[in-house]
């Protein structure tokens, strides 16, 4: 089970450790530091942040493209974000 006073140096490092391996997935578009959500509320939990430009069930996902619940004890949070596209010109 996540421990829920994790701080954010443990998350960010765990997080830029796996972040390539996460990258890899299909429909990942970005990953990152944040509070995990449930139910479309924010908790007190820090998480790694998955975003997918859609989110999947896991049985239309082989094995090897599912994402983990967690990552050496920290939460891994999937949120559907669509495509993102950079601003910049």
């Amino acid at each position: 089970m996540p421990d829920e006073t994790l701080s954010f140096e443990k998350v960010r490092a765990v997080k830029r450790a796996h972040e390539k391996a996460l990258f890899s997935k299909p429909n990942v578009v970005g990953v990152g530091v944040g509070f995990r959500s449930r139910a479309g509320r924010r908790t007190d939990s820090m998480a790694i942040v998955v975003m997918v430009s859609r989110k999947l069930p896991a049985s239309q996902l082989a094995a090897e493209d599912l994402l983990p619940q967690e990552i050496e004890g920290v939460p891994v949070d999937v949120q559907e974000t669509g495509e993102l596209k950079s601003q910049v010109k």
